[in-house]
């Protein structure tokens, strides 16, 4: 009998993973649209690529993608790659739809019939 580390704990894995990507994504786009003030009179003369680096919702985004990676390599140590890279695509799903409420983004014809092709692609690799 399979225990929970083996079965779902990798599962869990992958979804952290997406979780904290998304995550990562989302704060980033939302502080690259802020008025760029530098939080430091020290960082004014900086490029506002330096100046980003220094925000803490900036730091917070690269710690998730830093937590995401642990979480993908603890998924891996356990699965298939190319059994769990495919729920990877989940990324590109969950960000086109969350940038619309989130940042004002336009859902296009376009935009939706590429997801749907996403998402098709996911449903068939998933199922070999």
């Amino acid at each position: 009998m399979e225990t929970f580390m083996q079965t779902a704990f990798p599962w869990l894995m992958v979804a952290a993973t997406i979780l904290f990507t998304i995550y990562g994504q989302l704060v980033i786009k939302w502080q690259v649209m802020l008025e760029r003030t530098p939080p430091h009179p020290m960082l004014e003369g900086l490029p506002s690529l330096v100046q980003l680096l220094f925000r803490p919702w900036i730091i917070s985004a690269l710690l998730a993608a830093f937590l995401a990676s642990m979480c993908w390599m603890l998924a891996m140590s356990r699965l298939e790659l190319s059994r769990a890279y495919p729920f990877m695509a989940l990324n590109f799903i969950l960000v086109g739809f969350l940038a619309v409420p989130f940042f004002g983004e336009a859902m296009t014809r376009p935009k939706i019939i590429g997801l749907l092709f996403v998402i098709i692609g996911l449903v068939i690799s998933s199922r070999g």
